[in-house]
């Protein structure tokens, strides 16, 4: 193909054509020859007199031009010309797609599945084999590509989803140049960032044949991990070089404390002309920033923008409790002097009587040197315990000279004391201080070190039991227990048999202490961590991230070093998300503390095309249009100047041709939206909206398409085929029922268009919201965005379907709801709070309407999905009860239409009757 700026040619020789124009200009002009002018003096008898035909003695410049336009616009026409055209990787030979599929291309996914689809369908077209790699998946260890048919990957889009982390640039490079397949072309979809090791791929895709870069031109943002500033939260967004002001809004999200998901803050942001980062503070008090779980970026989408919280971020109420009053004079080297020191940077420290701090509910509560308590408040210790609290209690001399837990165990404490010798001073006291031993690689201090100067020179003494060893956290060189521990309920007792202070020990002087803390979920660690606080660990991971952002359950997997995970470094074996190790919880994000983003840099002559170009337009029809046109008025002008049309008649002829040309050049979007309307004013027709996604759209269209289907085998109703609304630009009040599929890449509709939508619902319309998820929550990319939607729609409050409400029964009797996903819970309008079922009736009496909406998550229009040929495009379940399954959901989608069509009609109490005889009652 031959170019011309933004117009290509399909058979550009046929240009050549052109050059001849000169020489039937020549010829034409010679055509017919001109008369010899003779002088005879008898004309003049002919003057007056007019002939009916007339023969010019030359063809007018102007007819000539005619003409000459007019076999010009022939000759282009047929060379194809295309505006727009796409710059396509001619052949037959192998085809690589490969796809970066990295957390910065979750945000246009939709349209790069959309240029997927059609890749695809170019290569089946040119019979071209086609292998589909992305590249942040680890390549197979094999000296061959495996190419299939592009029909085959064609079955496999849906399935194909971002990943969270980085493409594997290194490993594809070395992959690649291992391969040893013959050559293949190569086209990369990009995700438009500059990753280390991108030059080595390209190089090697080069190697084997021609390579064509699609990049798309979205912009990019991403968040670097929370800060903690004077007690704000600090998020930072982030975005490449070269861009112009930007404005962006960050959510916190977390559950209420109904424990339902919801956007706790929420702060606007703005990037200022060719800045790459803008912060944005979050004064929040302790109660909230501790229901905090995700942060994101509204509308990104993707895991660069969205952050997992961990226990950085948890700011607790640490309780703590002394003997006595502490004099001005010593207050610095009291029993509380240091745990303050440690706790106050990172936690809400509380001060008060014992009953006090009960009743404040504190995550932790710390006894220095406390003895015996009274009965009373030993009871509610014990209780506030049992209900999950940590006790952690420090020893000293009240507590050694307290003979508490000599004869038997008490609940306050992890084991028996030894008797006698226990106070500083007495027998069990040392010349020399002992230093502490190793942590144990299974012990919450597991990795932890230990400096040299940390040593201890008194404590309280355990008294040996059969369960002592399982209850040792700690203990000194001589293997003596320092720190011990015990379950009580659901809560733990823990001990330090050294003082709070430095009367026995030095340790609260060290950092050990606080790292300790830490270890025991006392305190707080730092946003950032160092390797130290983690390494010697294996942590699991308890929720993993995908490249959506979105989280899910990752217990299934394998755990991790700590080391590895205090690189931060996110990949396949170490995906984002939370990570725990006994009572703590770390976060793992795709982007870290000092990540910049930078736009990716390709080579002079490299063709890099957009992801989302103009479609190409053929002008070919156009052209040969116009040269049409051209001939018309040439035979007009030919008429015109043989004398056989006046100028009257001529004009005539132009205006009715120029009438018949605007009538048929009107553009037919009016008359086809007309035309629509029309159809679904005098039809029933079931109708979906168009969300931008190809390949959703298409699955909408077919579900609709099967369930009419299946309603015209089984009812009366008798539907057409299924239209697409445009929620902008499309009339909705002639459709009876609108499917709407929620994506998370989907953008919000306008209000001009929600006013719209509200409209519909408010005069008896219904929509079907499905987030396609099998679940409600706002914990999912497509929950979040159906949020978003209802948060600006009049929707009546809801309730889950009651086992009595009619749409179990308009057609079939129902009681479950199934689609491709079963046990997603259905919510339609809660019923009025005066609706009571009458004595001998199944159900209540509801006939008051039709719900305006229906929200669900079990994807039914995959379930309802047939083909040209009838066949059903996607899976449901396994074997006998996965057909069990659809036919359920099919049966649900022709209540919900009889529902639409006939509301509560079933809720009649003449029906009653046969009802009960149909349920056996």
């Amino acid at each position: 193909m031959a170019a011309l700026g933004a117009i290509g040619f399909l058979s550009p020789w046929l240009l050549l054509g052109l050059l001849t124009l000169p020489v039937l200009w020549w010829l034409l002009r010679a055509v017919p020859p001109a008369p010899v002018r003779m002088p005879f003096p008898a004309v003049t008898l002919l003057l007056g007199l007019k002939d009916k035909e007339t023969t010019p003695d030359r063809t007018p410049w102007w007819l000539l031009a005619l003409r000459m336009l007019a076999l010009a616009a022939v000759i282009v026409g047929f060379s194809g010309p295309i505006v727009n055209p796409q710059d396509r990787i001619s052949g037959r030979g192998p085809l690589l797609i490969a796809m970066d599929a990295s957390w910065a291309s979750a945000q246009d996914w939709a349209a790069r599945q959309a240029k997927l689809v059609t890749l695809l369908r170019e290569a089946r077209l040119d019979g071209r084999p086609v292998f589909l790699a992305r590249l942040t998946d680890l390549p197979k260890e094999q000296d061959r590509l495996e190419f299939s048919a592009a029909n085959i990957w064609e079955d496999r889009i849906d399935g194909l989803v971002p990943n969270a982390w980085a493409p594997l640039f290194s490993d594809w490079a070395d992959a690649l140049a291992r391969v040893d397949s013959g050559g293949f072309d190569t086209i990369w979809l990009s995700d438009g960032l500059d990753h280390t090791g991108r030059d080595a791929v390209l190089q090697a895709m080069s190697a084997q044949g021609q390579v064509q870069v699609i990049e798309s031109t979205q912009q990019i943002v991403a968040l670097r991990p929370v800060e903690i500033a004077d007690g704000d939260l600090r998020v930072t967004a982030i975005r490449p070089a070269g861009s112009g002001e930007g404005n962006f809004q960050i959510s916190l999200v977390g559950p209420d404390p109904a424990g339902i998901t919801r956007v706790l803050a929420a702060q606007a942001g703005v990037f200022e002309p060719d800045e790459t980062d803008a912060s944005v503070l979050f004064d929040l008090p302790s109660e909230l920033r501790n229901r905090v779980r995700e942060i994101s970026v509204d509308g990104a989408g993707s895991a660069g923008a969205t952050l997992v919280t961990d226990d950085s971020l948890q700011r607790r109420k640490v309780a703590l409790l002394a003997p006595g009053q502490e004099q001005e004079a010593v207050n610095l080297v009291s029993q509380l002097h240091f745990l303050r020191k440690a706790l106050v940077p990172t936690a809400d420290v509380i001060e008060a009587p014992l009953a006090d701090m009960l009743a404040a509910s504190p995550d932790v509560l710390v006894f220095a040197d406390i003895g015996a308590l009274s009965a009373a408040d030993t009871e509610a210790v014990v209780d506030w315990v049992e209900a999950g609290g940590m006790l952690l209690r420090f020893a000293g001399p009240r507590l050694a000279a307290s003979e508490l837990g000599l004869r038997q165990e008490h609940p306050l404490l992890p084991t028996r004391l030894r008797a006698g010798g226990r106070s500083v001073g007495g027998a069990m006291s040392w010349g020399a201080p002992k230093k502490l031993r190793e942590f144990t690689k299974d012990g919450p201090f597991a990795g932890l070190k230990i400096p040299d100067d940390v040593a201890v020179e008194s404590q309280v003494m355990a008294q040996p039991d059969p369960n002592l060893s399982d209850r040792v956290l700690a203990t000194l060189e001589d293997g003596t227990p320092l720190v011990t521990a015990k379950d009580l309920g659901l809560g733990r007792v823990v001990l330090f048999q050294i003082t709070a202070n430095t009367a026995w020990s030095n340790l609260p002087l060290s950092g050990l202490f606080v790292q300790m803390l830490e270890r025991l979920a006392v305190s707080t660690a730092p946003a950032r961590r160092e390797l130290a606080e983690l390494e010697g660990q294996i942590w699991s991971p308890e929720q993993i991230m995908d490249g959506f952002g979105t989280l899910s359950d990752g217990t299934a997997l394998g755990g991790i070093e700590g080391a590895a995970l205090a690189e931060g470094v996110v990949g396949p074996i170490s995906p984002p998300g939370i990570y725990a190790n006994g009572d703590r919880r770390v976060a793992l994000n795709v982007m870290s503390f000092d990540q910049v983003l930078s736009l990716a840099g390709w080579p002079a002559g490299q063709s890099v095309l957009p992801m989302h170009h103009v479609d190409e337009r053929a002008l070919k029809p156009w052209l040969l249009a116009v040269a049409l046109i051209l001939l018309i008025l040439d035979v007009f002008g030919t008429l015109l100047v043989g004398g056989r049309l006046s100028q009257r008649g001529l004009a005539k002829l132009a205006v009715l041709t120029l009438a018949v040309l605007v009538v048929h050049g009107t553009p037919d979007r009016v008359m086809a939206d007309d035309a629509s309307d029309l159809l679904a004013a005098n039809n029933t027709v079931l109708a979906y909206v168009k969300t931008g996604n190809a390949r959703l759209d298409e699955t909408s269209h077919a579900g609709l398409l099967g369930l009419s289907s299946e309603l015209f085998r089984r009812t009366s109703i008798e539907p057409i085929t299924p239209l697409a609304v445009n929620l902008e630009t499309d009339e909705l009040a002639f459709l009876p029922f609108i499917y709407w599929p929620i994506s998370e890449t989907q953008t919000i509709p306008s209000p001009v268009a929600l006013a719209k939508v509200d409209r519909y619902l408010r005069t008896g319309g219904m929509i079907m919201f499905d987030t396609r998820d099998a679940h409600l929550g706002g914990g999912t990319g497509a929950g979040r965005k159906l949020q978003q939607i209802a948060a600006a729609l009049d929707i009546p409050p809801l309730e889950p379907v009651p086992v009595d409400h009619v749409l179990t029964r308009t057609f079939y009797l129902l009681q479950d709801f199934p689609g491709r996903y079963v046990n997603a819970p259905v919510w339609i309008e809660a019923a009025p709070p005066d609706a009571v079922q009458l004595e001998g009736m199944p159900f209540r009496n509801l006939n008051d309407g039709v719900s305006p909406v229906v929200i669900g998550g079990n994807d039914w229009a995959a379930a309802w999905a047939i083909d040209a040929r009838g066949h059903y495009m996607f899976p449901v379940g396994r074997g006998l009860a996965g057909e069990r399954q659809r036919e359920m959901a099919t049966r649900f989608g022709v209540n919900l239409i009889m529902y639409v069509m006939t509301g509560n009609y079933k809720s009649d109490q003449v029906h009653v009757p046969a009802l009960l005889k149909r349920l056996g009652q």
